[in-house]
């Protein structure tokens, strides 16, 4: 059997938060297809699409958003114990359940994914804003509930200054610095 010189992934969690159209999600899947492309495990978990599978018997409540982020914390913990990076993009608004997936997790990194509330209201194409500024919507974070921003994030990004491909660069970056994944390899 031939010996594996490559080295061994170091599992991390990525934990992007942050209001609803601040750029989670496009910045997520940046950062998966270059992550990918450098032959890194990478899984990507994202607040809609775990909300129609893992979740979708949980509503908007604290009590649902709380059990819904239990939930992913768990399958972030698996993964990232077995050397695989979780990008987790989870709008997350409350400080003390982000304090417990830090706990139950490897490496993990809380990255702020932030935008003024009149840039995400400008960003927001299904109308979900306007709808709960009027009420339609109860329990809508930023609007009739709130979002903790992070005191003190690993990684900050501020998306109204940036576009998504330079906030993807620069949290690549700070991976690279902190070691938990390796330099891209200039080509010649």
């Amino acid at each position: 059997m031939a010996a594996n010189n490559r080295q061994e992934q170091t599992g991390f969690v990525l934990w992007m938060t942050g209001l609803s159209g601040a750029g989670k999600t496009t910045i997520a899947l940046i950062l998966e297809e270059k992550l990918r492309r450098r032959g890194l495990k990478i899984e990507r978990l994202d607040g809609d699409v775990v909300r129609e599978s893992l979740t979708r018997d949980l509503g908007f409540t604290k009590e649902d958003r709380d059990k819904n982020i239990e939930r992913i914390t768990f399958v972030a913990k698996l993964l990232s114990r077995n050397g695989v990076g979780c990008i987790c993009s989870f709008i997350s608004p409350y400080q003390a359940v982000r304090d417990r997936v830090r706990v139950n997790t490897t490496n993990f990194l809380e990255l702020y994914i932030d935008a003024p509330l009149d840039v995400v209201i400008s960003r927001d194409v299904k109308g979900l804003y306007q709808k709960a500024i009027a009420g339609e919507i109860p329990n809508f974070t930023g609007i009739s509930d709130p979002f903790e921003a992070p005191e003190n994030p690993d990684i900050h990004v501020r998306t109204d200054q940036q576009k998504p491909g330079e906030s993807a660069l620069f949290i690549l970056t700070r991976l690279e610095e902190m070691g938990l994944i390796p330099a891209e390899q200039p080509t010649i």
